[in-house]
């Protein structure tokens, strides 16, 4: 997918970017970006029981290794509706690979939290989510993949510096 040519703004305060919502937090249907239409298209349904415990989007000009622009989950106080433009400030990262086809990729998650957030205004970095909140998210996409014939491995998780240098590294 081609990443959609909006700045992120990291010119501004340390790891503060921009972010684009595709799937709302608590929503079983997952939607992706179609950079030929400029719409959100409906890429799949997860099982009854199962919906996204946060919001999911992606960075904004910028590419990651499996060739989709940077994936971010965002904490909010409120529903942020799908096509969503909500600044971030990042907390920290997921780093994982996935096995997708026979491939073996990095498929990172940026964990951040909306910037005017009131709910998350404390949160400064992934220590004070908590590591159960982290375990959490992380066997969300493991088990997420897992109903989808993919492998997903987590290596590590980051904090907000690495969540930074990885959407520098990854600006187009």
């Amino acid at each position: 997918m081609n990443a959609l040519l909006i700045p992120n703004c990291l010119d501004g305060p340390q790891g503060v970017c921009r972010a684009v919502v595709e799937t709302p937090a608590g929503h079983r249907s997952r939607f992706d970006y179609d950079p030929t239409t400029g719409l959100f298209e409906l890429a799949g349904v997860l099982p009854a029981g199962m919906s996204f415990p946060v919001a999911f989007g992606f960075i904004p000009s910028t590419r990651a290794q499996d060739g989709d622009p940077v994936d971010v989950l965002i904490l909010a106080d409120d529903e942020l509706p799908v096509g969503c433009l909500v600044t971030v400030r990042l907390l920290g990262v997921i780093e994982a690979w996935q096995t997708e086809g026979g491939d073996i990729f990095r498929n990172d998650r940026l964990i951040a939290r909306v910037a005017q957030s009131r709910a998350f205004a404390d949160v400064e970095d992934l220590s004070n989510l908590g590591e159960a909140f982290i375990a959490e998210l992380s066997h969300f996409f493991v088990t997420m993949n897992d109903l989808k014939g993919r492998y997903f491995d987590v290596k590590a998780v980051g904090d907000a510096q690495t969540a930074s240098d990885f959407v520098q590294r990854a600006q187009i």
